[in-house]
C-alpha cells in the first residue's frame, strides 16, 4: 500500500478512536498494524515488528495460529452463540473437562466470564457472598499487595487501589487493605528482610480486622502492570498460611501468569498452595477472542445451593461461555499440553538467561535485572534520558514492539518466537539503550506516562 494509504488509516483513527491508557491530546501516531504471522506483526508498509509483548500479553502461539484460526471456523459454522443461562454447549463443558484435567481436584468449578478484570470481579462477590450464605456474617474487607493490578472495574480498581493506575477513580472504592509486596531480582541480598517484613505486616492487617476480611487477592510471583515485580514462591507459600490461619479466602490473580508464562502452566504450581478462587483469562484463547474464567471450588460452590434465589450467585453476561471463545481456548489448549510447548518454555528461560546476561556485560547502567520464566525484565536508571514513550518509538525504529511501564523494560514474547530471534532483539535493545545519549535527541519530547 501507499504512504498516502498509510496516513489516510492513521488520519482515519484520530478523528474516531478514543484508545485506551492513553493521553489523546499528545499521543504519538499509531502504528498501522494489518497482519500478524507467527511472532511478527507487519503494517501497511509491509515492515515487520517482532511482538514481544504478546500484544498485551494474550498471545501464546503466534499470531494468526492456523489450528485456532480452524477451531473457530468450523464452530462459527456449527454454533455462534446461545444464552448461557438454562442452556449449556459442548465448547463450555469440553473447554471445563480439559481445565479440570490441568487443574488440582480442589478447583473443579468453573465460572465463565469474558474478560480478566471481570474474572477478578467474579471472585471478589463470591467471596462476599460466600460469608454471608454460610454464616450470616458480612466480610466487606480484601487485603492485597501494594503494586498489585487486578483490572479496571471498581470491585478490582478497589483490591488495586495502591497500583498507581486508578487514584482518578478512588472515590468510588470499597475498602481494601495493601501490605508490602517483597519484590526481588537477580543478585538481591535484601530479600529475606522484605519477605519477613511483608508477612508480619500481613499477619498484623489479620489480626486488626480479625472476621472482616472476606479474602486476600494476590498476583502469584510476577505482578504485570506495577512492572512486572517479580517474589519467591516460597513467599505466596507463606502468605496463603497465613490467610489460612486466619481464616480468610484466597484469591490467585493469575490472568497474566496463567498458561505458561511462569515456566510452568501456572504459577501457583511453584508456590505448593492451592487458592481458593483462580482467576485466568488473557492466553486462555491464545489471544484470538476474549474469555475468562474464575475456577474454585465444591465447598465454595455449595455454599450458594438453596431452595431460595437468595442465596444464588446473580452475575452474568450476554456472551458468558461464548462457543466461538470456548472453541479458540479448546485450541490453544492442545497446543498448550504439548511436549513442542514445554520445551518451548524451556528454551525461552534459558534465552531470556543469555540475553540478560549479555545486557548486563554491554549496558550496566541496568538495574534490577529479573526472570520469572519466559518473563524477563530490568529497570533503568532514574536519571535515563528516555521516558517510556520514547524508548517504545526508539525498540519501533528496531523493528521491536516493546512498551515499558516507566522505567522497567520487560519482554514476555509468544512460545514461538526462536533462539535466533530472541538474540536479535536483545543485541537491539542494547543498540537502543547504548545509544541513550542520541536517542534523547532524537525523538520528540516525553509524553505523560500511563500506558501499560
Amino acid at each position: 500500500m501507499s504512504a498516502n494509504t498509510q496516513h489516510t488509516l492513521v488520519d482515519r483513527d484520530k478523528a474516531l478512536v478514543w484508545h485506551p491508557f492513553t493521553q489523546e491530546q499528545t499521543a504519538l501516531a499509531r502504528l498501522p498494524v494489518v497482519r500478524g504471522s507467527g511472532p511478527w506483526l507487519y503494517d501497511e508498509g509491509n515492515n515487520a515488528y517482532l511482538d514481544l509483548v504478546s500484544s498485551w500479553w494474550v498471545n501464546l502461539f503466534g499470531h494468526a495460529r492456523p489450528e485456532i484460526a480452524a477451531s473457530i471456523a468450523a464452530q462459527a459454522n456449527t454454533l455462534e452463540h446461545v444464552l448461557f443461562a438454562g442452556c449449556t454447549h459442548e465448547p463450555a463443558v469440553q473447554l471445563c473437562e480439559a481445565l479440570n484435567q490441568m487443574l488440582p481436584l480442589e478447583l473443579g468449578k468453573f465460572f465463565f466470564s469474558d474478560n480478566g478484570s471481570t474474572a477478578v470481579e467474579v471472585a471478589l462477590k463470591m467471596a462476599h457472598q460466600y460469608w454471608r450464605n454460610v454464616c450470616s456474617q458480612e466480610r466487606r474487607l480484601f487485603i492485597g499487595f501494594h503494586g498489585g493490578y487486578h483490572g479496571d472495574t471498581v470491585g478490582a480498581m478497589s483490591v488495586g487501589a495502591h497500583c498507581g493506575y486508578h487514584d482518578q477513580f478512588r472515590s468510588f472504592f470499597f475498602d481494601s487493605v495493601a501490605v508490602p509486596f517483597p519484590e526481588t531480582w537477580l543478585a538481591d541480598q535484601d530479600v529475606d528482610a522484605r519477605e519477613a517484613a511483608a508477612l508480619d505486616a500481613l499477619e498484623a492487617s489479620l489480626k486488626q480486622h480479625a472476621g472482616q476480611v472476606a479474602a486476600m487477592i494476590v498476583e502469584p510471583l510476577v505482578q504485570g502492570a506495577a512492572g512486572m515485580r517479580m517474589c519467591r514462591p516460597q513467599f505466596i507459600a507463606q502468605a496463603v498460611a497465613l490467610a489460612r490461619v486466619h481464616d480468610t479466602l484466597v484469591i490467585f490473580d493469575e490472568v497474566m501468569t496463567g498458561f505458561g508464562r511462569t515456566g510452568t502452566r501456572f504459577a501457583f504450581e511453584q508456590t505448593g498452595v492451592v487458592p481458593d478462587f483462580l482467576c485466568v483469562s488473557k492466553g486462555i484463547t491464545g489471544g484470538f477472542l476474549p474469555l475468562a474464567l474464575t475456577i474454585t471450588s465444591d465447598p465454595i460452590y455449595q455454599a450458594f445451593l438453596s431452595d431460595t434465589a437468595d442465596k444464588a450467585f446473580s452475575h452474568g453476561h450476554s456472551y458468558t461461555a461464548n462457543p466461538l471463545a470456548c472453541a479458540a481456548a479448546l485450541a490453544s489448549l492442545t497446543l498448550l499440553n504439548t511436549a513442542e510447548t514445554t520445551k518451548a518454555w524451556q528454551r525461552l528461560t534459558q534465552d531470556h538467561k543469555s540475553g540478560l546476561h549479555m545486557l548486563l556485560q554491554t549496558v550496566p547502567c541496568i538495574e534490577r535485572v529479573r526472570q520469572c520464566g519466559t518473563i524477563a525484565a530490568f529497570d533503568l536508571p532514574e536519571d535515563y534520558p528516555l521516558a517510556a514513550s520514547q524508548l517504545h518509538q526508539c525498540f519501533l525504529q528496531e523493528g521491536l514492539l516493546l512498551r515499558p511501564i516507566g522505567r522497567t523494560v520487560y519482554l514476555m514474547p509468544s512460545y514461538v518466537v526462536n533462539a535466533e530471534q530472541l538474540h536479535n532483539a536483545y543485541e537491539r535493545i542494547a543498540h537502543v539503550l547504548g545509544a541513550q545519549a542520541d536517542g534523547a535527541r532524537a525523538v520528540a519530547p516525553a509524553m505523560p506516562e500511563i500506558s501499560i
